[in-house]
């Protein structure tokens, strides 16, 4: 991509109206205080005959003040994985209130997710120097090579997938999922800063999570569709005489579609993240452009190993590795999906103590979120036991 083009998208992510919560940031500290003593009071009233009440209340504490001012994305800018932790203890105080669990599990629900918000809020009343330009510079290049780099490893992958099947005329419909990726995901951010207060934050909850579970759906079907044909004893006469067609068709839109979906995901918070960062610059807007620009030239030569490493394997062995990654990728997303559907009460949250919050790798320790892994894992596992003669026909 040109400098120019990123230099009008990284302009173009500062022109989006922000909203009064990101345009003027409140103290953080302040936040969280007002966060935890809210929590404090709702928790100590709580009675399991008013518990859908209570859930309403924790609800509104997410949509209206971690999220609606400027918590979530401070900590998201700095740790995502602590920030879907966090996403992942207030679902389950919310499910469980709603679900009129005794006090005891209220209780503890609370101190869980009190505990993570008294650790963030003495991360940001910790004294730091005012914002400088290499801190700013620095901030941005983490923030895009993070956030980046999962969507970066699917579209590699997929288009080095297609250069190797001889499927060069489609590299315009993966190369228009991305552009159509971008303009939604601004497209996205820009609705959620104008909407409404209080349904703007659970429109993008509910897009996030809706689009990770579709992400891993598709990424489920290529990536069995990957190993179906490295398992054929024709696949190599299967490659030379069909995939080139396949890939022209249907097969072609699929593949536009996982790399939509793959950048996209990513997309809108990303452009909110920004936002966040742009607004705290203070003058040091050049060092947030050049550590953007930073990290788009390090994603994309991470980009081109992915590419060249596709070009050069063995076919049997990059099309494993890719559907590999694939396949890992959609487990993640399946766990995260799910965490962004229970905060906002589409689906329940069933905690289960003795497991382990892995946010890096999707596990959360609700029974919803482990039943949808483990229906992921079967599926794939019972796809790659189909004869072989049906596993042809895919």
């Amino acid at each position: 991509m040109r400098t120019s083009l990123l230099i009008a998208l990284f302009w173009t992510l500062m022109a989006i109206p922000a909203g009064n919560a990101i345009a003027v940031e409140p103290d953080l500290t302040e936040v969280a205080d007002a966060l935890i003593k809210q929590g404090d009071a709702l928790a100590a009233s709580y009675e399991s005959s008013n518990g859908f009440d209570t859930s309403d209340s924790f609800s509104d504490l997410y949509f209206e003040i971690f999220e609606g001012q400027g918590l979530e994305a401070a900590i998201g800018r700095r740790d995502a994985g602590r920030k879907a932790e966090i996403e992942s203890y207030f679902s389950r105080i919310i499910s469980a209130s709603a679900q009129g669990a005794d006090n005891r599990k209220i209780l503890e629900a609370w101190q869980e997710l009190r505990q993570s918000l008294t650790e963030e809020r003495a991360v940001f009343a910790a004294p730091v120097p005012e914002s400088t330009w290499l801190a700013t510079g620095i901030q941005s290049f983490f923030l895009l090579l993070r956030e980046g780099a999962e969507a970066l490893l699917v579209v590699g992958a997929l288009m080095a997938y297609v250069l190797r099947i001889g499927g060069q005329r489609t590299m315009p419909m993966l190369y228009g999922g991305i552009a159509a990726a971008l303009v939604a995901s601004v497209i996205t951010a820009i609705f959620v800063r104008a909407s409404v207060a209080g349904l703007d934050g659970r429109a993008l909850e509910a897009v996030e999570g809706l689009t990770m579970l579709l992400a891993a759906a598709v990424l489920l079907y290529v990536g069995h569709w990957m190993l179906a044909k490295r398992e054929s004893d024709r696949w190599q006469g299967y490659i030379r005489r069909k995939v080139y067609t396949a890939v022209e068709s249907g097969s072609g839109l699929t593949l536009a579609l996982a790399v939509f979906l793959a950048v996209y995901r990513e997309g809108a918070e990303t452009v909110l993240f920004y936002q966040a960062l742009l607004a705290d610059a203070h003058g040091t807007e050049s060092a947030a452009v050049l550590g953007f620009l930073a990290a788009a030239a390090v994603l994309a030569a991470l980009f081109m190993v992915v590419r060249t490493l596709g070009l050069r394997l063995p076919l049997k062995p990059f099309f494993t590795l890719t559907a590999a990654l694939l396949l890992g990728l959609a487990f993640i997303f399946v766990g995260k999906g799910i965490v962004e559907l229970q905060v906002i009460r589409w689906l329940p949250t069933t905690a289960i103590d003795g497991i382990p919050q892995l946010s890096w790798i999707g596990l959360f320790p609700s029974m919803e979120g482990l039943a949808a892994q483990a229906a992921f894992v079967l599926i794939a596992g019972m796809a790659q036991l189909l004869p072989r003669q049906q596993r042809r026909k895919i």
